[in-house]
């Protein structure tokens, strides 16, 4: 059973030899991934990771890569003693290979969806996390919009601050009906590569009664990051 899961963001500048410049921009933001991942670790050392990309994709807790494509020669593993040859491995991959390592949990193994999966198979996947019968930790990878602001990279666009607004409230009081409602052509529009795993986390959440804790939410470098740690109760 899933009973703890931390929702962080996956930049690449969660990593301090990554970030150069920007290191102090994005320290308060790493501070409260690193508590969330660390509250989950502390009790369940083994996790499941939820992420979304191009197209769907699993990697298993013996997988290891390298932020070398992001600038830096930065190893990670998803497991502290399973070691597969290295491989390319998407963001979400190396993001949650690196928070493990620092939060000390034992492994984790990364299931990636498709970027326009639609709510329904989002609710149809959490719902099949609920069945593991392995206590488990999760954690749920992505960021909101990418166009907040001038210094957007996705370019500035006025809906964001209301759209992660009510991504915010949702993860900060485990509003399943709230995450579900998010609209999939306007997150696509807003670049918010979350959406798919906050519906999962919903899907998974639909079942029972959860107590939620957002640690972070704001967006620094023109992205919206969220920092949440939800316990079922």
């Amino acid at each position: 059973m899933i009973s703890r899961v931390a929702v962080v963001p996956t930049p690449p500048l969660l990593v301090p030899e990554l970030a150069a410049g920007a290191a102090g921009e994005t320290a308060e933001v790493r501070e409260a991934c690193l508590s969330a991942v660390r509250a989950v670790a502390s009790e369940y050392p083994h996790w499941i990771a939820v992420g979304a990309g191009p197209v769907a994709a699993e990697f298993g807790a013996g997988e290891r890569g390298n932020f070398r494509g992001y600038g830096v020669d930065v190893p990670v593993a998803l497991s502290a003693e399973l070691r597969n040859p290295e491989a390319e491995l998407p963001l979400p991959a190396l993001i949650a290979g690196w928070l493990r390592e620092r939060a000390g949990a034992s492994s984790v193994r990364v299931s990636l969806l498709g970027q326009s999966t639609p709510t329904a198979d989002c609710v149809s996947s959490g719902k099949r996390l609920d069945t593991e019968e392995t206590d488990l930790g999760l954690l749920i990878l992505g960021d909101g919009s990418h166009r907040h602001g001038p210094r957007a990279p996705g370019g500035e666009d006025e809906r964001a601050t209301a759209f992660d607004d009510a991504v915010a409230k949702a993860l900060g009081t485990a509003d399943v009906e709230a995450l579900l409602s998010l609209d999939v052509t306007l997150a696509g529009e807003l670049g918010a590569g979350g959406r798919v795993p906050w519906q999962v986390l919903a899907g998974l959440a639909g079942s029972g009664r959860w107590d939620a804790d957002l640690l972070y939410s704001g967006a620094p470098l023109g992205v919206g990051y969220h920092v949440a740690l939800w316990e079922r109760a």
